[in-house]
């Protein structure tokens, strides 16, 4: 008699128990020795150490392992992939913690505690294969934090190989609760592109600021404008995000230079906002810059898209989360973005987000904070939460194989 949904769920929960004293000891390694995007040798070696299953290198310094079913109806179904990241950030780490890294990177996103919980639960899997609705790739992903995206590599190449018929994350969260996971159908994180403003005038000196054109005040102009713009082109109920992070120019404090720069990134929900933002960065650069008397030009270099749940997932994750010892948070959205929406271009996506909120010893930090530590029971939570979604991916789309 096959094993129900509710029934392998807690088998896994159990498997996944068995394998937390080895994951955790793993995620102390793994977070004392960050490696940046695109050079995490040393981190996907880790893994594959730990790996039960034959694994294949993926988008440079990627792994992609498969977990197949002993069955020979869920070895003919089309993969659940489970990605977690591996690279680490640009960060001097100060946590304190025993097992904290020494240098200029750090785990500051918690890609360690994501590693570590997809090993125990691909081991867990592993001892259950027999039992299995479908085959598991787990997907150790290089550079999230970085262009360029590793996700986007693998989508365009050995994952399109491959054929998955789901593609699911976890990724822990300051901002929620402990215990509780959101997971949200539609648009869940926003786009993110890049922009590079460049504004040229004519140089002159200080004192004779009419003799020149200055970039400085036009570009200072555009800034502004841009902010104020953002509100009154997309509807206020439709979430995007304007930020200006850096400005260059000059160098001296009595001469105008030649010209000036400008930094910043663009989020959008929705795709038609995502177009609406570039054509409105375009429009004032210009115009404020040629009513200044000075030229100006943007640089755009594309990202993530928005990352869409897919609905289906979403529902049978919730209603398997109970199961695992864990709750649903509040609806959670926000103008993060993350290169797992690349994904969805493959196949349906769903992506959770673990609290960390309340949790014993926690000190609550945002991502990417030089404190953020997640503490080590954060391995068995987001464990919990991607056997979640592998179940729920596995019953959602076995239909669409």
């Amino acid at each position: 008699m096959p094993t129900s949904t509710d029934e392998l769920l807690g088998l896994l929960v159990e498997g996944i128990e068995r394998e937390l004293e080895r994951a955790v000891g793993l995620r102390h390694r793994l977070h004392s020795r960050p490696e940046l995007a695109h050079a995490e040798e040393q981190t996907a070696a880790t893994i594959a150490a730990e790996l039960p299953v034959a694994w294949e290198a993926a988008a440079g310094t990627g792994l992609i392992a498969r977990v197949e079913p002993g069955s020979v109806d869920g070895a003919r179904r089309a993969p659940v992939a489970v990605r977690a990241e591996l690279d680490g950030l640009p960060i001097e780490e100060r946590t304190g913690a025993p097992f904290s890294s020494r240098g200029a990177v750090m785990h500051a996103c918690g890609h360690d505690v994501h590693m570590a919980a997809l090993v125990a639960l691909t081991r867990a899997a592993h001892e259950l294969r027999d039992l299995l609705p479908t085959p598991l790739l787990a997907v150790f992903q290089p550079s999230e934090e970085a262009y360029p995206s590793g996700a986007e590599q693998l989508a365009g190449a050995e994952m399109a190989v491959l054929a998955p018929a789901a593609v699911v994350a976890a990724h822990v969260h300051p901002q929620l609760p402990w215990g509780a996971v959101a997971l949200d159908a539609g648009a869940v994180n926003a786009s993110c592109d890049a922009v590079e403003i460049t504004v040229e005038g004519e140089p002159s000196h200080g004192a004779y600021p009419h003799l020149g054109r200055d970039p400085i005040l036009a570009l200072a102009h555009v800034v502004v404008a841009l902010h104020a713009l953002l509100g009154r082109r997309i509807d206020p109920l439709s979430p995007a995000s304007l930020t200006v992070g850096v400005l260059e120019g000059g160098s001296a404090e009595n001469v105008i230079p030649a010209r000036a720069r400008a930094r910043g990134a663009l989020r959008a929900h929705d795709p038609e906002d995502r177009q609406t933002l570039r054509e409105m960065v375009e429009q004032v650069v210009a115009g404020i810059a040629s009513a200044h008397g000075c030229r100006g030009s943007v640089e755009l270099v594309p990202g993530e898209p928005p990352l869409v749940n897919d609905a289906s997932i979403v529902a049978g994750a919730r209603e398997l989360l109970p199961g695992a010892g864990l709750q649903a948070a509040r609806e959670w959205r926000s103008c993060g973005s993350d290169d797992f929406a690349f994904f969805g271009a493959l196949a349906p996506v769903a992506m959770a987000f673990v609290g960390l909120d309340g949790a014993e010893g926690f000190h609550s930090r945002p991502l990417h904070h030089p404190e953020l530590l997640p503490p080590d029971d954060a391995v068995r939570a987001v464990a919990r939460t991607q056997a979640v979604l592998y179940l729920a991916a596995a019953d959602s789309t076995q239909g669409r194989d």
